[in-house]
């Protein structure tokens, strides 16, 4: 995976994402979006077999890097605790 800074403002934070698609890009959007900090969150792609996608953040306060940076870590903790769960169903 690549990423690339396209624009970055007090409030706004744009970057191109490459090699990678929707599966990683939804979950992070929608944890974005449950943020209270975060006004907008989305993904663009320009078309479907480019590799290439665009992830825009927008912050009402706070710095838009922290609220994608807390996602991310999020995410992590979310599959972690998954991943902990599944193994200990699996040895039941």
């Amino acid at each position: 995976m690549e990423l690339n800074k396209i624009k970055k403002t007090a409030k706004e934070l744009e970057i191109e994402v490459v090699g990678e698609n929707e599966t990683i890009l939804n979950p992070i959007t929608q944890v974005l979006l449950q943020n209270s900090d975060v006004e907008f969150a989305e993904y663009l792609c320009d078309h479907p077999l480019s590799n290439k996608r665009i992830l825009y953040v927008r912050v009402k306060k706070g710095k838009p890097e922290e609220a994608l940076k807390r996602a991310v870590k999020q995410l992590e903790e979310e599959v972690k605790s998954f991943s902990k769960n599944f193994e200990r169903k699996k040895k039941k």
